[in-house]
């Protein structure tokens, strides 16, 4: 943890020290996530796992949005990100603990009834957590219809008890769950 503190110092003063003029080329700062996005076969089933299971807030939605529709802003914005062919979809917005929104989608043409994402193809394979209790939350995804993929593992053993687990939702999606802060989590690995 001390050394994590003092690493985290370091950062801060070197940017301090290098930070660019407003009129300067670029900054180089870490952007945030702001939000992503998940397509799943049944938004209103999604909406329940969510909020239940991993305690996220709902914020808005279901939004429904027709193709044919073309008097909606939503519409053409649309039609500029998926084409022409959906028909309609659905979605609701989503917070995190940290304020990471999360957007779920329902496309009334999407004949997946579970998630095409892997590890071997390009493109988002995973979305993390974190929950002090990942044996609790474990077991709430299980009973919930999800599904665990790898075991709890604790990654530097003796060194930091930070454990860790796959395990996917109830469409598929993987989901992986740290016990710790992501720096804490990965510091030092090798």
């Amino acid at each position: 943890m001390k050394k994590y503190i003092i690493t985290s110092l370091i950062v801060a003063l070197a940017q301090l020290c290098f930070a660019q003029s407003p009129t300067a080329s670029p900054r180089p700062y870490p952007v945030s996530i702001n939000h992503i996005g998940i397509t799943v076969p049944d938004l209103n089933k999604a909406m329940d796992f969510y909020t239940r299971v991993m305690g996220w807030y709902h914020i808005s939605g279901p939004v429904r949005v027709v193709e044919a529709d073309t008097k909606n802003p939503l519409t053409s914005v649309s039609i500029g990100i998926y084409g022409k062919g959906w028909k309609e979809f659905r979605f609701a917005h989503f917070s995190t603990s940290n304020g990471v929104g999360v957007e779920m989608f329902e496309f009334k043409n999407n004949k997946d009834k579970r998630s095409s994402n892997s590890p071997f193809r390009t493109g988002i394979y995973h979305f993390a957590v974190q929950d002090p209790d990942v044996e609790g939350l474990v077991k709430r995804i299980l009973a919930n219809g999800g599904r665990q993929v790898s075991p709890i593992t604790e990654l530097a053993p003796g060194v930091k008890p930070y454990k860790m687990v796959y395990m996917t939702d109830p469409f598929g999606n993987f989901i992986e769950i740290y016990s710790n802060s992501y720096e804490l989590q990965t510091e030092g690995l090798k």
